[in-house]
This record gives C-alpha cells, sequence and structure tokens, in this order.
C-alpha cells in the first residue's frame, strides 16, 4: 500500500471517499462500521493484513460513510435511505454493477437494507458481529437498555480519541497492547469528533431493521465468535434465524475486532462462501526465544502511588526495558498488562536482556519477573503466536520476583556459555500437556 482515495458523488452532492485493491473475479464491497477512516487501515500491520488477504480474491471495494473519515463531514448524522445512496453511487465509481456486500458491527443495518431495495446489486450478503436493532425491546431482549447505552455512550465520549475503552472491550485478548489502542485513538480522531460521534451512536440506537430481514434475497453468510466480549452472539443468530437462506458460522474466540485474534478462520470463511473453496494459507513461522516479562504487585504499587506518578512510573520502566531489548537486539512485540513480549533469535541473548530488565527496573522501585521458551512461532503481522508463545507466558507464571525461569529448551541452548541455573523441578504449565522441567537463571 498505499491505495489511491478516490471521491465519488451521491445524489445529493455529497462526496464519498472511495478507493479499491486487489483484481480478483467478483467485487467485495466492504460496508464499515460508523467510525471509520480508510487510509489508517494501512497503519497497522495486523489490520492490514486482515484487509490485503480479503483482496486476494477478491477486488475489494472499501469508502468511509458520509460524515466520517475522508468523506464529506456532516453536522447532523445521515439517516439510512441516505447511506444507501452512497452505496449506489460508490459501485458506480467503481464500474461494479454487483458485488458482495460485507458488513461489520452496525454498518450490517444499512447492509441489510440495501440488500432488501437493490437485490439486482447484491450478489451476496456477509455480515460479522452485525445485528438488527443495538437497544432493547420486549421481544429482544439481549441488546442493551436505554439506561446502559446512555452510560457506555457518556464512557465512549469521555474516551474518545484515547482508544482504551474500545481497544480493551472490542479486543480482551489484546489489552495491554499499546500499538492497538493507539492505532484505535488515531482512528477515532481521524473519523470524527466525540460530540459528532455521540450524536452518530444515538441515531445507530434508534435504528432497528428488522421488517426487512424477510425481503433479504441474497444468500447471506452470518460470522460471529463464540465468546465475543462486546457483541452478544444472539444478535447474529436472529439475524440466521429471520433472513433467508442465511447461514450462521459461529467462531472460536472472545476478540470482536475480526482482523485481531484468529483473523484467517474469519477471512476463510468469506472466500469459501463468495468463492466456493478456501485456499490453504500457510502462515510465516520461525524459531525465536520469546520473552514475557510482568511487573509483581503492580496493583498494589499503582493504588499506592495513584495513577499520575503510576502512570510516571510505567512510563520510566517502558524506556528501560526497550533500552535493554534493543542492547540485546530484541523485538519488542508488545506492552501485555503491566509488562512486554518480545523475541530473540538468540537464547543466550534473550537471558541477557532479561536478566537486564530486572536488574534495571529494580532503580524505580518495581520487581519484575520473566519467562522463557525456544520455540517455532507464528508470525501474525507485526504479532506472534503459537504454542512456544503459550508457554513462554505459563513458564513467566511460575518465576518469583526478579526470577528469570527458562525452559529446557532454552537451558540446553546455551549450554557452553556462561550462563548458570538452578533447578526448579518438572512442574505442570496451565493449558500446555505434560511436565516441563524449567530453571532459574543464577547471577
Amino acid at each position: 500500500m498505499p491505495v489511491q482515495t478516490r471521491y465519488a458523488t451521491a445524489r445529493d452532492g455529497c462526496r464519498i471517499a472511495w478507493s479499491a485493491i486487489g483484481d480478483g473475479p467478483i467485487d467485495l464491497l466492504y460496508v464499515p462500521q460508523t467510525v471509520s477512516a480508510m487510509e489508517h487501515i494501512w497503519d497497522h500491520p495486523t489490520v492490514m493484513g486482515f484487509f490485503t488477504r480479503l483482496a486476494s480474491f477478491s477486488r475489494l471495494i472499501l469508502y468511509d460513510r458520509r460524515g466520517s473519515g475522508m468523506s464529506e463531514r456532516l453536522e447532523t448524522p445521515a439517516p439510512l435511505e441516505e447511506q444507501i445512496d452512497d452505496v449506489h453511487a460508490v459501485l458506480d465509481a467503481a464500474g461494479s454493477q454487483r458485488a458482495t456486500v460485507c458488513a461489520l458491527y452496525e454498518g450490517g443495518p444499512m447492509a441489510m437494507l440495501f440488500a432488501a431495495s437493490a437485490p439486482d446489486r447484491v450478489a451476496a450478503l456477509v455480515l460479522y458481529a452485525s445485528f438488527a436493532r443495538m437497544t432493547w425491546a420486549p421481544d429482544y431482549d439481549w441488546a442493551l437498555p436505554p439506561d446502559l447505552r446512555a452510560k457506555v455512550m457518556d464512557a465512549l465520549e469521555e474516551d474518545w480519541g484515547v482508544g482504551t475503552l474500545l481497544a480493551d472491550g472490542f479486543a480482551p485478548g489484546y489489552k495491554g497492547d499499546r500499538r492497538l489502542s493507539d492505532w484505535i485513538a488515531r482512528l477515532q480522531r481521524l473519523a470524527m469528533d466525540p460530540r459528532y460521534a455521540r450524536r452518530v451512536n444515538e441515531v445507530n440506537g434508534a435504528v432497528d431493521v428488522r421488517p426487512v430481514l424477510a425481503s433479504i434475497q441474497a444468500p447471506t453468510l452470518v460470522l460471529h465468535r463464540r465468546d465475543d466480549a462486546n457483541i452478544n452472539p444472539r444478535h447474529s443468530q436472529y439475524l440466521a434465524d429471520h433472513i433467508p437462506r442465511a447461514r450462521l458460522c459461529v467462531l472460536e474466540g472472545a476478540d470482536s475486532l475480526p482482523f485481531v485474534g484468529d483473523s484467517e478462520a474469519v477471512a476463510g470463511e468469506i472466500e469459501e462462501f463468495i468463492t466456493g473453496g478456501r485456499r490453504e494459507h500457510e502462515a510465516d513461522r520461525v524459531l525465536a526465544t520469546v520473552l514475557f516479562t510482568d511487573i509483581v504487585g503492580s496493583t498494589e504499587r499503582a493504588a499506592e502511588l495513584g495513577d499520575a506518578r503510576w502512570r510516571s512510573l510505567l512510563e520510566q520502566h517502558a524506556s528501560l526495558v526497550l533500552a535493554q531489548l534493543a542492547r540485546h537486539r530484541g523485538r519488542a512485540i508488545k506492552s501485555v498488562g503491566d509488562g512486554y513480549l518480545a523475541t530473540f533469535d538468540g537464547p543466550a541473548r534473550a537471558i541477557r536482556a532479561a536478566s537486564g530488565i530486572c536488574a534495571e527496573v529494580a532503580g524505580l522501585g518495581l520487581e519484575v519477573r520473566a519467562g522463557l521458551h525456544t520455540g517455532e512461532c507464528e508470525v501474525i503481522g507485526d504479532d506472534v503466536g503459537g504454542m512456544a508463545v503459550h508457554i513462554a507466558a505459563r513458564v513467566m507464571a511460575t518465576a518469583g520476583a526478579r526470577e528469570v525461569v527458562v525452559s529446557s529448551t532454552v537451558k540446553d541452548l546455551v549450554v557452553g556459555s556462561e550462563l548458570r541455573f538452578e533447578a526448579r523441578g518438572e512442574q505442570e504449565l496451565r493449558g500446555v500437556p505434560g511436565l516441563w522441567r524449567l530453571w532459574a537463571v543464577t547471577a
């Protein structure tokens, strides 16, 4: 990337930003949530990877909804009827007569109304974590009650441009990942101001497209993660039950955002639905030594110091950690809670970095523990996953304050070095089969 942004003109003269990537035989129109800034997609490797994957089997057409991102800004949020005109304008500008429409969250109601009112332009419909309405009703009692929605909107408006609330709610598996929360914060700032966002949320809360569901003629795929922490899966079950020719696909995971967690499962289901097949997608894998660190007693220390002093201390801690990683050629993957996940191409350097971190942060009055394991990792954009990462996290959980604990794999790979270890015996690691022999690094 980058992708060239163009402008389409709706019937009322509103200018709508759009772009297209990929040269697949099927046009795939992606309808975003209200808060969108499509050029910002390419600023985060994990997000970029997901959309690049969609473009690998389609011509992916992206756009910003009116009032958001690069599209024309509005004083008053637009009703769904006007937003449907925008879809026609974008498809016309892209030279697409008929497309599969893929919608996320509150993009779903508009996409469903478009599919029902313009069946000749919709070849298929994909709905991810979407809903027919957002607010409680007597016959729709799993949605949020109005008073609770108001409290959520208050909190969201207060947090607007910071990104923490939305990141933690929509990606609980990445809680503490500052790069993701920073990306979401900038998305909010690029998309719209907090007061306009509040007005948009109020309009979205009044939308109810249940009466049009039976009129949708396009084959429909409804996707939802089983343990979605933010959007109740019953929303998707309702859509699957009331849209003719709809199929519900329940995916594993608790992260609501489709491009985090097992994003390949999401993209693969979409590919198979619209093309009839799914290409094998082999993830990049690399052998690495994985380091996890964690501040011991962080909750108590934060309560003792207060928010401002604790944030300042965390910033100093981060500087020391990143300096040690750079010194020993480590790659900082992300912050996890109050600690860090990093990878190294050599286990001895990883041990020295971990020991250096424990020693340096002690000067701040903090105690850190660390865990290390060497194994094959799956590379997911700028993130890593796989069993080796999971094992390293569990090894760290066995460490005490100022301790560096390693698996036997790490110890065996540094034989002949001056590094010394103390046996910790065989231990069970939660979620990992078998017993694991662990070792603590000694001075």
